[in-house]
């Protein structure tokens, strides 16, 4: 089984849920999704693995957000978009594993999916 993290090394929530990973044996595929950014089309199957609608895997409070016109009613295709052009804007971390995905809100929230 792999498992993915979409790590960004300078948010402390991305560095503790990596190492809760780690410090259960797990050696994750690490993705600097900042360094090396998701197309639409990834977006959209991470929002699916989710569960949940494009705007839960946005980070709506970073200013970028309202600087872009963006609002928690805009549709997929147009926060897609936003996403793919600015991932500072993706939540992170986000941990893929068995097919599901989670956001490490707290880092212990990924445990459910492995």
């Amino acid at each position: 089984m792999t498992i993915t993290i979409w790590h960004n090394p300078r948010c402390s929530k991305s560095r503790e849920t990596l190492a809760l990973l780690e410090e259960r044996g797990i050696k994750p595929v690490v993705r600097r999704y900042l360094d090396d950014p998701p197309g639409k089309a990834e977006i959209r199957a991470a929002a699916q693995a989710l569960g949940k609608p494009v705007i839960a895997l946005t980070r709506t409070k970073e200013p970028l957000f309202r600087e872009l016109g963006l609002s928690r009613d805009s549709d997929d295709e147009t926060l897609l978009a936003a996403l793919a052009s600015n991932p500072r804007l993706i939540e992170r971390p986000i941990v893929f594993a068995n097919g599901k995905a989670a956001i490490g809100r707290p880092p212990e929230a990924v445990l459910d999916i492995l």
